[in-house]
């Protein structure tokens, strides 16, 4: 293995990702997600990034739902902002006022100004989010399976194709251009899997290889088909992810489970009322001490990859978005270079090594998404692939109702049904929500072989983009 050589750059990568929620129920589980995402990490963000050196996914499926918000769906988050999110401020600071807790009281009225700004910034921006990431300045913008589907469990290789292809066309569909950079869902990696992206234009991908032994963080890995991985470093991530020993497990910090009548969060994480610009000021120090045991690291060179659910700024973590702007400003003060992930591949050269099976989830391993809790959620979704596959090979493309099937499959691939269900985050939504998508899948393809009328083709504004050659490709 060849030497690094001696510059070195920071990577920050933002995995931004949403299953499909839009018009599929509410509270608790449902669309709000969505609404809490745009109004308190995405917005903020897009005015912290233009100019920024940073990679930026964006998963197709995540658009797919921004650009719902140019209409009906922006009309119901806005009715979220004024009519949901606004009493219940008013509502929970008056009986905290009322229970003689003034200082919990003015948090929730403080916090109440989150969701003012951002219905004027949702405003301000013509209600596109789409356009507005397209026009950030330097940012990196990658793509992602069209559903964030953990492509090392398709049952079949044509729905790997479905899933590469579909995201990478949206992608260039809604911004025109593409370096090649493709978000692998949930890191999700197995060896040849480079053949397949190559083939749909990726030139550069993440992996995570923490705990395979020797091995270099801070080196890009080169492969025989050409994309190149790109190490997550874990030792930076898990400054900012670790819920125990991370910056945002802080006493100081907003404490994100300890909740009001309504769900709203007054309290830090020592159980006192939250002072904000105390917690302010300290993810600025955080920030320093981030910026400065990358400048360690990297002292010798090499590209150093810090990749984070972007929705972990600025909702999970409330002060998240402030410890990124201060980022990077220490990064010019402490003079740590900041890149994009393809600048980063340019400066520090790849060098060609084994990788093994591995994804970012727990353990590192596949169990999250294929263990016995959610078997039946992966045959599920893989029962559903053959049908699929087989209907194509049948009946030919393109078809209304093979076009239906297709997008109910890609919505049932998605990893998050399993996730949410290992987690016990979400009660039996994700298994309601297979089950629904499976049932109109099955109705589609139906129509295919009985009388029935062709069913509308779309899924709500479920991958417009959709192109059914990928399962016919040999």
């Amino acid at each position: 293995m060849s030497r690094r050589p001696q510059e070195g750059g920071l990577a920050i990568v933002l995995h931004s990702h949403m299953p499909y929620v839009e018009g599929f129920g509410t509270w608790p589980f449902g669309e709000e997600w969505l609404w809490e995402a745009v109004a308190c990490v995405y917005l903020p963000l897009l005015d912290m990034l233009d100019g920024a050196p940073v990679t930026l996914g964006l998963t197709p499926v995540l658009c797919d739902q921004l650009e719902a918000m140019r209409g009906d769906a922006g009309e119901r988050y806005l009715r979220f902002l004024r009519d949901v999110r606004a009493p219940i401020h008013a509502e929970d600071a008056a009986g905290l006022d009322e229970a003689g807790e003034p200082r919990l009281a003015a948090e929730v009225r403080r916090a109440a100004s989150d969701y003012t700004r951002a219905e004027r910034a949702f405003e301000e921006r013509g209600r596109d989010l789409v356009s507005a990431f397209a026009a950030l300045d330097r940012v990196e913008l990658w793509t992602s399976a069209a559903t964030h589907g953990l492509l090392p469990l398709m049952a079949t290789d044509a729905g790997m194709r479905l899933q590469v292809a579909t995201g990478t066309a949206a992608h260039l569909h809604r911004f025109g251009d593409w370096d090649g950079g493709f978000w692998l869902p949930e890191c999700a990696y197995v060896p040849g899997l480079e053949r397949e992206l190559a083939d749909h234009g990726v030139r550069v991908f993440c992996v995570d290889q923490t705990g395979v032994p020797d091995f270099d963080h801070l080196t890009p890995v080169a492969s025989e088909p050409g994309p190149v991985a790109v190490p997550i470093d874990w030792d930076a991530v898990r400054l900012v992810w670790d819920r125990e020993h991370g910056y945002p497990a802080h006493a100081t910090y907003r404490d994100y489970w300890g909740r009001t009548l309504h769900d709203l969060t007054p309290w830090s994480n020592a159980g006192q009322p939250y002072e904000h610009e105390a917690a302010l000021e300290l993810a600025r120090s955080h920030a320093s001490d981030f910026v400065r045991r990358a400048a360690e690291r990297l002292a010798g060179g090499g590209l150093l990859c810090c990749a984070l659910d972007t929705e972990l700024l600025g909702h999970w973590w409330y002060e998240g978005l402030v410890w990124l702007g201060a980022v990077f400003e220490e990064a010019e003060a402490q003079g740590v270079r900041l890149v994009t992930v393809s600048e980063g591949i340019e400066l520090v050269e790849p060098v060609a090594r084994p990788l093994a099976p591995s994804t970012w989830g727990a353990g590192k391993d596949f169990t999250t998404w294929d263990a016995p809790a959610v078997a039946e959620l992966a045959f599920q979704a893989r029962a559903a692939e053959l049908r699929t596959v087989a209907a194509v090979a049948e009946h030919g493309a393109p078809h209304a109702a093979l076009e239906r099937a297709a997008r109910e499959l890609l919505a049932m691939q998605a990893s998050d049904w399993a996730f949410m269900v290992t987690r016990d985050l979400a009660a039996d939504y994700p298994s309601e929500r297979m089950r629904l998508h499976g049932a109109a899948l099955d109705a589609a393809l139906a129509a295919l072989t009985d009388s029935a009328a062709a069913p509308d083709p779309s899924v709500r504004g479920l991958a417009p983009h959709l192109d059914l050659s990928p399962l016919t490709t040999p």
